[in-house]
């Protein structure tokens, strides 16, 4: 969720009814530099809390380091990103890289584990290819490794973000008797109905939603409504996406300043619209606009106008 899960974004998933957030990936060679933009994303405030910082990188020595400085920074608990696919960072030996070699991933998190005092974490996936789904063993090594809890992003390295999430595999790490870390599950939850429909069927420890809040962080409080009555809310009016969507805009600006608050908004305003009728010259002025005030005017408008 780089450039995306910062710190505006998840105080309206927060508001929302997120239990647990973590921090945008942060690498590990960039926080031991102090480089200025790996340093930001050390941000957290209270009203965030529990949080998790995450860190990536292939280096172990660099990643030891990294996770005493995101220590330092007051999580609740350190992640460890074994899953980013992307090129840049896979083909490094980093995140889904390193489940090319799984000594090191083990003697990585123990390194980890050593140096801090807070509960270490992992989320990682399934295996680099359909070939190589390894995520038993993976399971098994990072709990001797000494983690508390294992999220599985239930594809492989090489799926992306495409295909069907498996998540038959999450069963079977949970089904596993020398198994007893926490196993949580991720991968395609975008609804109440599923989320509730993948508990039953897979029976994870709990459900994490990354891509399905962007725009729609009130599918936490969706889903947990749902999971406690059976009953699903009605989806937010046009007044309340507008509400939020403000909210948003202002934390960006107050956070990363006028100019660049306004610029990286504007990759969130098609998703907190995305199905409504009629928004899209709504869409076109407000990625065009560098003025504050007038892109609230445009969002204002947008309330009074369009109804669904």
């Amino acid at each position: 969720m780089e450039d995306v899960s910062d710190p505006p974004f998840r105080e309206v998933c927060k508001e929302a009814g997120a239990d647990l957030m973590y921090t945008e990936f942060i690498s590990a060679e960039g926080l031991i530099r102090h480089a200025e933009k790996s340093v930001e994303k050390l941000d957290i405030y209270d009203y965030e809390r529990p949080i998790g910082i995450q860190i990536f990188g292939e280096n172990i020595d660099s990643m030891r380091k990294a996770a005493e400085i995101a220590e330092q920074a007051g999580p609740e608990l350190i992640d460890i990103n074994y899953g980013c696919p992307v090129k840049k960072v896979a083909c490094k030996g980093a995140g889904a890289g390193i489940l090319l070699d799984l000594p090191k991933m083990q003697k990585m998190t123990e390194e980890i584990v050593k140096q801090c005092t807070l509960p270490v974490t992992v989320k990682t996936r399934l295996g680099w290819d359909e070939k190589n789904i390894k995520i038993i063993e993976v399971a098994k090594r990072l709990q001797d490794a000494g983690i508390k809890a294992l999220t599985i992003h239930a594809r492989t390295r090489y799926q992306m973000y495409k295909g069907q999430a498996d998540w038959t595999w999450i069963a079977r790490v949970k089904e596993d008797p020398s198994i007893h870390i926490p196993i949580f599950g991720n991968g395609d939850v975008d609804s109440p109905e599923k989320a509730a429909e993948y508990k039953k069927l897979y029976h994870p420890d709990g459900i994490m939603i990354g891509r399905a809040a962007i725009g729609y962080p009130w599918i936490f409080s969706e889903i947990k409504h749902y999971l406690r009555t059976g009953q699903l809310l009605p989806p937010p009016c046009i007044a309340e996406r507008v509400r939020v969507c403000k909210k948003h805009l202002m934390r960006s600006v107050e956070w990363k300043g006028l100019k660049r608050g306004i610029l990286e908004m504007r990759m969130h305003y098609a998703a907190y619209f995305k199905g409504v009728p009629d928004f899209k010259p709504y869409r076109q002025k407000l990625v065009e606009s560098t003025d504050l005030n007038e892109l609230l005017d445009i969002l204002d408008e947008v309330s009074q106008v369009i109804t669904v």
